[in-house]
């Protein structure tokens, strides 16, 4: 009776019934469509094409989300530079650990070739992606394993959460040239404060036709060379040479050997210890050099076809203890302020410009290189790196800002047999977005030597000066002051050079 009534209450008001029945139509309608997107949702997280979980994907710079949902990530091959670092320090670091509970880092779906270990090769093209099991499984990507073991190797643990030994071995390795070349050079640097007006520059250095073959050994070698600021304002230079076979150098960690001078890292800690001679005696310094947690930089490189500049710093800001000895007077060091780079390439007309200061919270980093002029090239332009200014804090790196010349004012005497003038002061504004850092340096010191080159004279300048930078990062005010140490290089007439070279 209930249903009778009902069909014929429908058949009496059509509108009414049409209204009713067109309304529940919309509601199941959208019922439906959810439920669609939610299963395609799902389906696109399972996608060979696409990283699952999570709540964030960091893709290359230049590809979008269409381009990842047709196939884009693994059809062009993107990467994402230093990954490692952003794994590690700018989103799974100190900084952010109250926001980011986990990172994952995924490779998807790279082409490969592979070839059987023993016999011919002939190679076999696949697809293959990696990723960190447990990182994965954290974010609710983790594959549903059947059968065997899906578990971190050791690699996979050095590579999200290295130990100091793993990290610091990782950024300062050795590297050997693509080719033979005269003009390669790689090196450890030092920097240290040991007084108000007393600081020492250290360089540990292999360069010329560097090769593994016993029959090269007579084509390269290495050199120590120690730089001594006094307290009076001179400079002493001390120096060891030695040839290829009493240098060992590591392509997998920090450790260097030039005959009885050495460097060793363990642990985060550098064990440095050189013997040299100059015009003030003999030299010996035995130091232990300690960098500042999260203070470093990552490895950088600058290369076309012929052309190749890598730099690295894995001690932005450190403290440096133990002895120096000149002339068998030693000296104790204590909490010095210190600095260490590692730099290599091909070093044929090139030149930079770069700095690295401490203040009271900050420590700043800048630095660009010109390479040697294209002659192909009808403009004669330079293999130029874009120049940067880093901003690194006590957890890492804050701000990476660019900038596109430095201001040069001024002319003051500098120390060195080269007749050179160095700048009074000089300037620079980076910038990055919203955010704009202006630095402005006053030097206080200056030491010019003068350096062969092919095409042209030019003056290397070693600066001491004070700072004073400000400005906004990430919508806060910036400002800080201290001391650092810079460089540059100088041609004849140049402002604020004034280079007068004998003939």
């Amino acid at each position: 009776m209930l249903l009778t009534l009902a069909f014929r209450h429908l058949w009496v008001r059509k509108v009414r019934s049409l209204f009713l029945l067109l309304g529940f139509s919309l509601g199941v309608g959208v019922m439906v469509v959810l439920l669609s997107v939610g299963e395609a949702m799902l389906d696109q997280s399972r996608d060979v094409s696409l990283v699952g979980g999570g709540e964030i994907t960091i893709l290359p710079q230049g590809i979008d989300v269409e381009a990842m949902r047709t196939g884009g990530v693994s059809g062009m091959f993107f990467a994402i530079d230093r990954a490692r670092f952003l794994t590690r320090q700018v989103v799974g670091g100190p900084r952010h650990r109250h926001m980011v509970r986990s990172v994952a880092p995924a490779i998807e779906s790279k082409l490969v070739y592979i070839c059987p270990a023993r016999g011919a090769c002939s190679p076999a093209a696949a697809r293959a992606g990696g990723e960190i099991p447990s990182r994965a499984a954290a974010l609710g990507a983790g594959l549903d394993v059947r059968e065997g073991l899906w578990a971190d190797t050791p690699g996979d643990s050095a590579y999200v959460a290295p130990t100091p030994q793993q990290l610091y071995d990782e950024l300062d390795r050795f590297h050997l040239p693509r080719r033979p070349d005269s003009t390669w050079g790689e090196w450890h640097y030092f920097n240290l404060v040991t007084g108000p007006a007393e600081w020492w520059y250290v360089s540990f250095l292999v360069g010329g036709e560097v090769s593994l073959a016993p029959a090269q050994r007579d084509r390269w070698g290495g050199r120590l060379l120690v730089t001594h600021r006094r307290p009076d304002g001179r400079y002493d230079q001390f120096t060891a040479d030695e040839p290829a076979g009493r240098v060992v150098f590591d392509t997998t960690r920090a450790d260097l050997t030039i005959g009885g001078s050495t460097v060793r890292q363990r642990d985060g800690t550098y064990s440095i210890r050189a013997r040299a001679r100059g015009r003030a005696g003999s030299l010996l310094l035995d130091l232990t050099l300690r960098p500042l947690p999260h203070r470093y930089f990552p490895p950088v490189e600058l290369r076309d076809d012929s052309f190749l500049s890598g730099y690295v710093v894995p001690a932005l800001a450190a403290t440096a203890e133990g002895r120096i000895c000149v002339a068998e007077r030693c000296r104790a060091v204590v909490q010095a302020p210190a600095y260490h780079d590692h730099n290599w390439g091909v070093w044929r007309d090139v030149t930079w410009e770069w700095g690295s200061a401490r203040g009271s919270s900050l420590s700043l980093l800048y630095g660009g290189v010109y390479g040697p002029e294209r002659t192909s090239d009808s403009t004669g332009s330079a293999v130029t790196s874009p120049f940067f200014l880093t901003l690194v804090d006590s957890v890492g790196v804050r701000q990476v800002l660019r900038f596109s010349a430095i201001a040069y004012e001024g002319v003051r005497h500098a120390l060195g047999s080269t007749g050179a003038s160095a700048p009074e002061r000089f300037t620079l504004v980076a910038t990055r977005e919203a955010d704009t850092v202006r630095l402005g340096v006053e030097v206080e010191h200056a030491l010019a030597t003068e350096m062969a080159a092919s095409s042209f004279r030019r003056v290397f300048l070693q600066m001491r000066g004070r700072f004073r930078l400000e400005g906004q990062v990430a919508g806060r005010a910036v400002a800080d002051s201290g001391s650092g140490f810079f460089e540059t290089y100088c041609r004849e007439s140049e402002v604020g050079c004034q280079v007068s070279l004998s003939p």
